[in-house]
């Protein structure tokens, strides 16, 4: 089967992978000149299937009017509101109780607990390598109410038989020595010693290179116009460089695919919401992070990538802008800056933002559409990279004709439909 992939980023790449492995043709389409190089270029290097949380949780509308107003707000609502904004806003709202945040969350860690075993797997099998490190990973509150309220993310780790530690001040050094040097309060933190990190750029790049050796066709620096249907079945991909056929079509362009889809009466609950980053280099490395951590207070995640360290958050409902306001940049030194004085040269930072394609669930859409060769695999939100490999391997099976490892149905589009 020929299978034309739409996006190049670590979702798309990692759908190539696994279709070629399972023995289809693969085309990959993708306005940049490379991988990468849009939501996957600079994210937080996380891989981090226990933290795989829905932000739409109990308390949340009470915690998102409270941080409108911080100085350093993880939470930022820009004026320019729009009609997919208030859809996507009023069904996240909607999500905001203890039954759908447990469906949710439970979605969401079955996902990327498989992502993270295939990850490893890819891993053995192929040599990949990414800055990438297994220390888990530390969720740090600066507060003690912070430390009280985790008693249902506890509960869901303990269901799904995640290891996790609770941890006071001195565990906290103990797990990142460089927390020493802070004199921020830290109350305590939550570790997962199975998490990892790693370079999502690096990895994109390095398996696409893999996938083009075993045949994948990567059609770069091409505009994706629309999609042309016939007979209740997609056609072609309409390019600026012309028309691309295949037999099954994926969309996996992030937060652009609600527009791909819209001309053929399909609605997308996925929105852009953006996030920031910058990229630190290290100039004391005793001070620097072991792995990554979580700023529970600013929802930032300071990573450690090789001699560099990544520091990526915040959340902004803006639309589809890239624009960098100073205000983000010093969010996310005030949270390195306070917590790893010293390790890296905030100066010679570099400052990027992506637009991370969220649904109102906070669980992906992955799976088959009411048309019949076309298919998702888009909407990870924050946790894009975590879930990578494993949504990979579960839309190949899907388009293949194979039963997934995991339980799938609650991860299509149609759930959106009851």
């Amino acid at each position: 089967m020929k299978v034309v992939i739409l996006g190049g980023g670590v979702i798309g790449v990692t759908s190539a992978w696994y279709l070629s492995q399972a023995g289809h043709e693969v085309v990959l389409i993708d306005r940049q000149s490379s991988v990468a190089q849009e939501t996957s270029f600079a994210n937080a290097g996380e891989i981090s299937p226990g933290y795989a949380s829905p932000w739409a949780a109990p308390g949340i509308p009470a915690k998102a009017l409270r941080w409108l107003f911080m100085q350093h707000a993880p939470l930022i609502l820009r004026p320019n509101v729009d009609m997919a904004m208030l859809r996507w806003m009023i069904a996240m709202l909607g999500n905001c109780n203890a039954a759908d945040y447990r469906i949710n969350k439970g979605r969401m860690v079955r996902l990327a607990e498989y992502s993270r075993d295939q990850l490893i797997a890819l891993r053995a099998a192929t040599g990949i390598s990414y800055d990438e490190r297994r220390q888990g990973t530390l969720q740090l509150f600066r507060e003690q109410k912070q430390l009280d309220g985790i008693a249902k993310d506890i509960e869901v780790l303990r269901a799904d038989n995640v290891p996790f530690e609770v941890l006071d001040r001195a565990g906290c050094i103990a797990a990142e020595p460089g927390l020493a040097a802070s004199a921020s309060s830290i109350a305590g933190g939550l570790r997962l010693p199975n998490d990892e990190t790693g370079d999502c750029f690096k990895f994109t790049n390095a398996l696409a290179d893999m996938a083009r050796a075993r045949g994948v066709q990567f059609l770069m620096g091409r505009t994706i116009k629309g999609l042309a249907r016939a007979a209740g079945q997609i056609t072609h991909v309409v390019t600026d460089e012309g028309d691309v056929t295949g037999d099954a079509y994926l969309v996996a362009m992030g937060s652009f695919s609600p527009l791909l889809l819209a001309p053929l009466g399909m609605r997308l609950p996925v929105y852009p919401v953006k996030g920031y980053s910058i990229t630190v280099p290290i100039v004391r490395p005793d001070a620097a992070p072991v792995s990554t951590l979580l700023d529970e207070s600013y929802k930032v995640a300071i990573t450690r990538l090789g001699d560099r360290i990544r520091v990526g958050g915040m959340a902004e409902l803006s639309g589809y802008t890239n624009d960098l306001p100073q205000a983000r940049r010093d969010t996310l030194d005030h949270s390195v800056g306070t917590l790893f004085p010293g390790a890296g040269d905030l100066s010679q930072a570099t400052f990027w933002s992506g637009l991370r394609p969220m649904t109102p669930d906070s669980t992906p859409v992955i799976g088959a559409t009411p048309i019949d060769n076309l298919f998702l695999n888009t909407g990870h939100g924050t946790l894009g990279w975590t879930m990578a490999c494993g949504s990979g391997q579960v839309i190949a099976d899907l388009i293949g004709g194979q039963t997934p490892a995991i339980e799938t149905a609650d991860l299509a589009l149609a759930r959106y439909r009851r």
